[in-house]
């Protein structure tokens, strides 16, 4: 099977209701995993995004999830995910008791992971997964705020944070950190670390510094 097969197998699929395990069967059968999975599933979010920008997708895992948490403990509002994935951070949010909780996320077949998995746990309808650039969204009446990022972007998503997060707001980075931001605390060892981040202490910090600085 080659390529273009590949690319039209995908393409089929978009039309019916097939989920993620069914795929990738269907597609270990061809010899071609890695291929189908992205050109079915993880390229179609991608193609609205300037490449520089783009994040690939890998899931949280347990420890990943209950250290990014850690460091919300205690606190309450809209919480928001940044490319949330296949959902379960913000069903963990939602289940610990923040409200709203939302995810921002352009690939369609993770959206529908992320509605099954509401669905699965008794919160469809009650946690938001929204279709949406991270990058064009406003941040503005977000007191709680996670990403799961590529180091790539985090420069750029410091930025954006900074201009449109109140001061109230916190910011936890999971698997990577922010990186000219100091962290108010952490959780977690290795790949399983979180960073979190208060903008008032950032932005008090950025004050601080000679001009010319980085953010």
């Amino acid at each position: 099977m080659d390529p273009e097969d590949a690319e039209e197998l995908a393409a089929e699929l978009h039309g019916k209701p097939v989920d993620v395990w069914d795929l990738l069967q269907i597609a270990a059968g061809t010899g071609l995993t890695a291929y189908v999975v992205w050109a079915g599933i993880l390229m179609p979010g991608f193609r609205k995004v300037p490449l520089k920008l783009q994040v690939p997708y890998v899931p949280a895992n347990a420890n990943q999830v209950e250290n990014v948490m850690s460091l919300l403990k205690g606190r309450s509002g809209k919480m928001v995910d940044l490319g949330s994935g296949d959902g379960r951070i913000v069903l963990e949010a939602y289940k610990q008791g923040f409200r709203p909780a939302v995810g921002y996320e352009l690939n369609p077949w993770l959206l529908r992971l992320s509605s099954y998995r509401a669905w699965k746990a008794g919160c469809y309808g009650k946690v938001s997964y929204c279709r949406d650039d991270l990058w064009k969204v406003d941040l503005s009446d977000c007191k709680n705020v996670t990403v799961f990022l590529a180091p790539s972007v985090l420069q750029l998503l410091e930025r954006k944070l900074l201009v449109e997060l109140p001061d109230e707001a916190r910011v936890v980075a999971g698997r990577f950190p922010l990186p000219n931001w100091t962290p108010t605390s952490m959780a977690g060892e290795g790949l399983n670390r979180a960073w979190a981040y208060d903008i008032k202490t950032v932005r008090q910090s950025k004050q601080d510094r000679p001009e010319g600085s980085p953010v």
